[in-house]
């Protein structure tokens, strides 16, 4: 038995969150068939598509996996379906997305072939080209190449995750047949540009495929693929526990571990014989229905590279327009950011805009000697961390630098394991966070002495203190004088130091504990008001079975619900008498959509909050999260803008259809490119009419303007 009876009100309207992970990333694979999308990103569209399944693959296929093997009839609260379900549909789901692929790789490299970038077969090389790569291979390739027959005497070797094998069936004197494989070397380039024109390349694979026949002395190639193995990356912690080490010690041994755990899918460049066949799966332990034939390149990390070695003017034409992130109009880049931030509370939005500000604010902290203490969490960093190396000034320079750095996040766990040595050693003081919880949290906290009391400047965010990232997230990030908050967020580091999930706050709202009830606190809020009531969220994905039951109740009350979500979403919208006032926007475009914005009712008495959590099991019960009110008029008036932008879009928008699929918004407008209208106008501008459409002001009801007597405590004097 795979799942519950099919149709039952418990899951009337909802869905399986694998399922609406996939159709998202079709989603991001389908803006490679986009005509008005320049040919290089186009191929970007479908590398970023092959790297998210790889990813897939690793995390949720292979979290559901071992779920199959350990709990076989724990049932999904969305589905009634059992692990085995889900991943039934899974498989079902995946050829077509594969095929999909396929076809966009051929149609767009067919495209790029006019443009005279060329992804060349041996057979397509001209003559010197041809001198060129034989040159390459006896002098460059050979040497490290390291073929082996599978025999008694040569036992079948460990397959790394993702590394490429061209593997052939081989057939000795006798007739027997063997496997023969030959990795593909990690420490060769993956293509060849060939001399005098960059645009003309051939993949590694696609070489050493070539020369295979050659490689195996007096065994005759039959058949040859290039292939690859996708593991399983989770990793339990809780196995791993051992007597007297820290969670750094711990991770550094579990890395290890992710190397060798499950097969959870093999791909095979074309499609091979019985005999074939036969021989890999008594190797590799897969079923028929974990493989899959993908004729496009197995892996896609080399676009980016090939990208790069282009001529600057050839890639340019083929491009989005380079775009600059700006300083924001309302700070004055001349003046010290942590005294205008005193001033009012500051709004950053990325990546349009830089994140300068928040660097240079740092910076002063590091620097001015009326700062006592930086408390920050990271989660991620960029490889060369400017982040990381003010931190590192500030404890040279005498300050109490806290850094609540979480190894666990997944695929950056050696990178946070490297930088927190490296803060140690520059005096910062490193803590780990809580047991079992992972701290998502976007906050950094600092303290200034003035006179004989202290005040703080508080930033809190949606997105991760990774300067790579900020140029291709949409994130935001608050930066505000508030004491109260400040106080908040002082409370925050202390109770992290102990260890302790259910400190009280103020105004800060702090997951596991406090997030979810105020939700559902504030979707009764919005329930009481009946048709009068709305509800607007922005955020990446929703899984949380008791929020989406509240929004179904707010929808049922006549409550209007506006969702933003990138990707996943287990709620389905437009069900009859139960979800059919709740419409879910779905945005792909050039920049990855990742901030968060709650938003509850209308006017004077809307409450925003932005965060770090997404409306996800994980997020809400299971993490250390952080969402933060907005007080100050103009960063909520610059708040709601982006919401109303966002849900005007009829580009590059899709909306959710109550069958959990979607469909492009229909353009009857003006087109409305909601990432381009950031790119052209500033939140920061008073009013940048270009972009707000007539009645904006109408819909912002009573917050142009200011509160006359602000609740006590809401806000800083």
């Amino acid at each position: 038995m795979t799942s519950q009876e099919p149709g039952t009100e418990r899951y009337s309207y909802t869905q399986n969150r694998e399922l609406s992970w996939l159709r998202f990333n079709r989603r991001v694979l389908e803006e490679a068939g986009d005509e008005t999308v320049p040919l290089l990103e186009r191929l970007k569209f479908i590398a970023i598509f092959t790297s998210n399944l790889d990813e897939f693959f690793m995390v949720r296929v292979g979290n559901l996996f071992d779920l199959s093997l350990v709990s076989p009839r724990e049932i999904d609260n969305k589905t009634g379906l059992t692990p085995s379900g889900q991943l039934e549909q899974i498989y079902s789901v995946i050829p077509g997305l594969i095929e999909i692929k396929n076809r966009l790789y051929d149609d767009v490299s067919a495209l790029l072939r006019r443009e005279g970038i060329c992804d060349l077969t041996m057979d397509e090389l001209t003559g010197e080209e041809r001198k060129f790569v034989s040159a390459c291979y006896k002098t460059k390739i050979l040497p490290v190449l390291s073929p082996q027959i599978v025999d008694a005497h040569h036992p079948f070797p460990h397959l790394a995750n993702k590394a490429l094998y061209v593997a052939a069936l081989l057939r000795g004197k006798k007739g027997a047949a063997s496997l023969g494989l030959l990795p593909v070397p990690e420490r060769l380039p993956a293509f060849l540009s060939m001399p005098g024109d960059s645009g003309r390349s051939i993949r590694m694979e696609t070489v050493l495929h070539h020369y295979a026949p050659t490689l195996f002395g007096e065994f005759k190639v039959e058949s040859a693929c290039v292939l690859c193995v996708t593991r399983s990356a989770e990793l339990s912690l809780d196995a791993e526990l051992l007597e007297g080490e820290d969670i750094r010690s711990r991770m550094s041994k579990l890395l290890k571990k992710r190397a060798s755990q499950s097969v959870v899918r093999l791909e095979l460049s074309r499609k091979m014989g019985g005999e074939f066949m036969k021989l890999l799966k008594s190797r590799i332990r897969v079923e028929s229905r974990q493989i899959y034939v993908d004729r496009s390149p197995l892996g896609m990390k080399h676009v980016f590279e090939l990208i790069r070695t282009l001529p600057a003017e050839r890639a340019a034409a083929l491009s989005f327009p380079p775009y600059r992130p700006r300083w924001p109009a309302d700070l004055d880049p001349k003046a010290s950011v942590i005294d205008q931030v005193r001033r009012r509370d500051r709004l950053l939005f990325f990546p349009f805009d830089g994140v300068d500000p928040f660097l240079r604010m740092l910076d002063e902290a590091a620097e001015r000697p009326d700062v006592l203490a930086i408390r920050i969490t990271i989660y991620r960093l960029a490889s060369s961390s400017r982040v990381a190396h003010i931190l590192c000034k500030a404890a040279e320079n005498g300050k109490e630098v806290t850094v609540l750095m979480e190894l666990r996040a997944r695929f950056d766990e050696a990178n946070n394991i490297s930088w927190s040595r490296l803060l140690e050693e520059s005096g910062c003081k490193v803590i780990y966070g809580v047991e079992e919880y992972k701290c998502h949290s976007k906050i950094c906290l600092i303290t200034l002495r003035r006179g004989d009391r202290l005040s703080y400047v508080t930033q809190i965010g949606t997105g991760n203190y990774n300067e790579h990232t900020n140029e291709q997230y949409t994130d935001l990030s608050l930066m505000t004088a508030d004491e109260q908050i400040g106080l908040d967020g002082t409370a925050f580091f202390q109770n992290m130091l102990v260890g302790n999930l259910e400190g009280t706050y103020r105004h800060l709202l702090v997951a596991p504990a406090g997030i979810k009830p105020r939700l559902l606190e504030l979707i009764d809020r919005e329930i009481a008001k009946g048709p009068e009531g709305r509800i607007r969220i922005k955020a990446n994905s929703m899984t949380e079975r008791e929020v989406m039951d509240k929004l179904a109740e707010a929808s049922q009350a006549g409550v209007q619900v506006q969702l933003i979500l990138r990707g996943i979403c287990c709620l389905r919208p437009g069900i009859a008498a139960r979800t059919e006032n709740i419409h879910v926007t779905s945005i792909v475009g050039r920049f990855l959509e990742h901030g968060r914005i709650y938003c509850f009712g209308r006017g004077r008495d809307a409450v925003v909050y932005i965060a770090s959590a997404d409306l996800m099991t994980r997020n809400l019960n299971h993490r250390v999260e952080i969402a933060c009110p907005v007080y100050d008029r103009q960063v909520r008036e610059q708040l709601l803008w982006i919401l109303h932008t966002q849900l005007e879009d009829n580009v590059k928008a899709s909306s959710l259809l109550p069958d959990g699929s979607y469909c492009r918004k229909v353009n009857t407008l003006a087109p409305c490119n909601s990432q381009e209208v950031f790119m052209e106008t500033s939140i920061h501008r008073p009013e940048p009419q270009t972009a707000r459409p007539e009645g904006f002001r109408r819909l912002l009801g009573g917050l142009t303007g200011r509160r006359k007597n602000e609740r006590k405590g809401e806000r800083r004097k």
